[in-house]
């Protein structure tokens, strides 16, 4: 019997590529069952449609600061003066159909999406999938992680709104502030003075080019190296450094994951059909002269404006040179912060001397130094991201925002020693209590009175399944056989 049309292909294709080697060996690869790796695949499904709905807004955006008339829908800006850029963006919000909707799916996903990274890398950094050999797909994700924050910031500023405008000044005043050579650096980035005629086509190759590219390259090599190093998974029966239990990517994730799609996709579009963002006709265009109230940056950058707004107006003067360095330190500080997250699981493998594999996670309590700094790092971008809205704490809560002010500075150096403390007890606590767990069984509510008359809680022995989880720390290369429950015996109490 001859072969079909589509074996013939098949086989076209398999001789020339080797699918059907490749498809045997990976279309059966298998991906555990945890809520958590959901949160990598947020991250993945808000790029696509970052992407999407980029190519649909590049076909109606122009960016360009020459200056023109609006003459448009948006009936309280007819006759002003505003950029193309600001223009085109005003038409895009009311005259494009459905160019409102794909604006705020677009802003809307560039904001999941970084929140999604941060969330994600650190899922991996309190379970600890970034030790060997996972430490350069750390790093790739960590550069995802940096460039996201520029990709929104240059995005941010296309609109060439007076908000977007206010985000700028701030850029050319870091710019300014670092010695030597900022006054070129500024010069060279706006092409002359502030805030120049380029600055728009500039950060739109970056936007739409330069940075999605390495973005998307990086995420190819970032998933190639999941799947060569294979998925890591939390301790269980059956669950071993050499092995992943759960379900083949065809078909059972395949379905899975491309429902989950959709429904990143549906959730995007209901936040940008019922939450406005960024309504770019409330601030008007950019003027030099003029500053928006309350101009707050995205999220992700607030930690970075609370560092400015922190900082002491501090000036010294060295050599003829001045130096602000009420600006230059928060710019020294805000990539150290992002430097610190990246450079992690180097320090970790050098101070705990550490060389070993691992394709097992932890859980967080049984880390507790490590849990305690990721905590402690939290609260530090928490409380400078309230210090980023200083102005609108104090309006608020009728605050003087010298008292906020004051307050953040403090906290910048309280709540992350505070919080590392506490953090690192609750973890030991939470420990000693496994131990209870393991040793004396499940309480399980039934009082019992003994011969000589005391009363004592009747406990019952865990399940085996939970026994090997709150042990699996502890037993390292455990031969077959081994009773979980010796391994948080001490000595001479086995």
């Amino acid at each position: 019997m001859s072969a079909g049309r589509g074996e013939r292909l098949a086989d076209w294709f398999d001789g020339r590529l080797g699918t059907h080697t490749l498809g045997r060996k990976y279309l059966r690869k298998v991906f555990p069952d945890h809520w958590s790796f959901l949160l990598g695949e947020i991250c993945l499904y808000s790029f696509v449609v970052l992407i999407l709905t980029g190519v649909y807004l590049t076909l109606f955006f122009h960016p360009s600061m020459n200056e023109v008339t609006y003459q448009g829908s948006y009936v309280p800006l007819n006759g002003v003066r505003m950029s193309e850029a600001y223009a085109s963006t005003l038409d895009i919000s009311f005259d494009v159909r459905g160019g409102l909707l794909i604006r705020q799916i677009h802003h809307w996903a560039a904001l999941v999406f970084v929140a999604g990274m941060l969330t994600h890398m650190m899922r991996h950094f309190f379970t600890g999938s970034f030790r060997k050999p996972r430490e350069v797909n750390w790093l790739f994700g960590w550069l995802l992680l940096f460039l996201g924050l520029f990709e929104g910031l240059f995005g941010y500023s296309l609109p060439d709104d007076l908000l977007s405008g206010t985000g700028l000044r701030f850029v050319h005043g870091a710019l300014l502030s670092v010695p030597i050579v900022g006054t070129y650096l500024a010069m060279f980035l706006f092409a002359g003075e502030f805030p120049g005629d380029d600055i728009v086509a500039r950060f739109y190759a970056l936007h739409v080019l330069l940075i999605p590219g390495v973005m998307a390259a990086l995420i190819v090599v970032h998933l190639l190296l999941v799947v060569y190093h294979k998925h890591t998974q939390f301790a269980g029966p059956g669950r071993t450094e050499r092995n992943v239990v759960g379900s083949p990517f065809m078909p059972v994730y395949l379905a899975k994951a491309g429902g989950f799609f959709f429904l990143v996709f549906g959730v995007l579009t209901l936040m940008a059909a019922v939450a406005t963002i960024n309504p770019v006709w409330s601030y008007g265009p950019y003027r030099a002269d003029q500053v928006s109230t309350g101009a707050q940056p995205d999220w992700y950058l607030g930690f970075a404006e609370g560092l400015v707004r922190i900082m002491p107006g501090w000036e010294v003067t060295l050599w003829g040179h001045t130096l602000v360095l009420g600006v230059l330190i928060p710019i020294v500080v805000f990539p150290l912060l992002l430097v610190l997250i990246g450079v992690y699981p180097f320090l970790e493998a050098r101070f705990t001397g550490d060389r070993r594999e691992h394709h097992l996670l932890d859980r967080p309590r049984n880390r507790p130094v490590r849990t305690a700094i990721g905590a402690a790092w939290i609260s530090l971008y928490l409380v400078l991201l309230a210090g980023g809205g200083n102005d609108i704490v104090a309006t608020r809560l009728h605050l003087s925002i010298n008292a906020v002010t004051w307050a953040v500075r403090i906290a910048v150096f309280v709540v992350p020693a505070a919080v590392f403390a506490v953090t690192r007890r609750i973890c030991l606590g939470l420990q000693r209590r496994d131990e209870e767990l393991v040793r004396h069984g499940r309480a399980t509510g039934v009082i019992k009175r003994l011969p000589h008359g005391e009363y004592v809680e009747v406990h019952e022995p865990l399940d085996p399944a939970r026994l090997h989880t709150l042990t699996a720390h502890q037993r390292p290369g455990e031969p077959v056989g081994h009773d979980p429950r010796r391994a948080l015996a001490g000595p001479g109490q086995e």
